[in-house]
């Protein structure tokens, strides 16, 4: 099993039409977000904005041609997203960073992100999980 947040990303299924995931691929939204949360992001405008702060860092294993996707990306895939597959991915990276570290002490927490249920469909907010 691999312990790279970008391998573990690879088999969530993208919710975007094919025509409208070329500029930023999945996996570059969920590592992004991802990190940003773990830095301390609580909200789609912080995780674009870490990302922009952390764009060297990031392109150093994420390809950003396009750059880093604005909040309105972020807001719309992430909310698009399906959440039990987006669950058990991240649930096998920290599985992965437990295998590795050989048991060692991983601080776990977790966070709503405000403003991300949206009536309108009926989906349930944006749980995030930080390791």
């Amino acid at each position: 099993m691999s312990h790279s947040l970008v391998d573990c990303f690879a088999d969530v299924p993208d919710p975007r039409p094919r025509s409208e995931d070329a500029d930023h691929p999945l996996v570059n939204l969920l590592t992004i977000a991802v990190c940003a949360v773990i830095c301390g992001a609580d909200d789609f405008t912080m995780i674009a904005q870490i990302g922009r702060e952390r764009k060297d860092w990031f392109s150093r294993f994420l390809n950003l041609k396009h750059g880093i996707p604005s909040h309105d990306t972020f807001n719309r895939v992430l909310a698009a997203l399906n959440p039990r597959a987006f669950e058990e991915c991240l649930l096998a990276w920290i599985t992965a960073l437990h295998q590795v570290t050989q048991g060692g002490v991983i601080a776990i927490d977790g966070k709503t992100l405000r403003r991300s249920y949206d009536r309108g469909s009926n989906k349930a907010s944006i749980h995030m999980v930080s390791a």
